[in-house]
């Protein structure tokens, strides 16, 4: 009879892999241009003065709604709106917002491909078929 081996699986090769890809992506066009954006809001004394605003609404929201003090509420809300479509505004600000929505939707799109790769991989080697997304073990069909 052949001799189990310890079972825990040795994931360094594929995580030194992930590691790679991380670096690849850490320096993309799409990081390179997040952190440049990400630096000009940063040294932006009318986005850092908004940006502090509205921390201190969001507390005032938050003490008001501790104290009860419900009837306030509408009225710094509408004063919290008010600053964040002005912060919105700023083309400095929609960049950075921009390039965050690109560096998510990168990371959105590896991880499906990754994932659909895989899937079609394990698939194929059981006989399956990726179009149907069915693999061809009997255990996998069920009628």
């Amino acid at each position: 009879m052949e001799e189990k081996k310890d079972s825990a699986p040795d994931y360094a090769n594929v995580l030194n892999q992930a590691r790679e890809l991380a670096d690849i992506i850490a320096n993309s066009e799409e990081v390179a241009r997040f952190k440049q954006a990400e630096q000009k809001v940063n040294g932006n004394a009318k986005v850092q003065g908004l940006i502090e605003s509205i921390k201190q609404k969001q507390k005032q929201l938050v003490a008001l709604e501790h104290r009860r003090s419900y009837d306030l509420i509408p009225q710094v809300e509408k004063e919290l709106q008010k600053l964040q479509d002005e912060l919105d505004a700023i083309p400095i600000v929609q960049e950075f917002q921009q390039t965050q929505e690109d560096i998510n939707e990168l990371l959105q799109l590896v991880t499906r491909v990754i994932a659909n790769t895989v899937s079609d991989k394990i698939i194929v080697s059981t006989g399956g078929d990726p179009l149907y997304n069915e693999t061809d073990s009997p255990r996998a069909k069920r009628d």
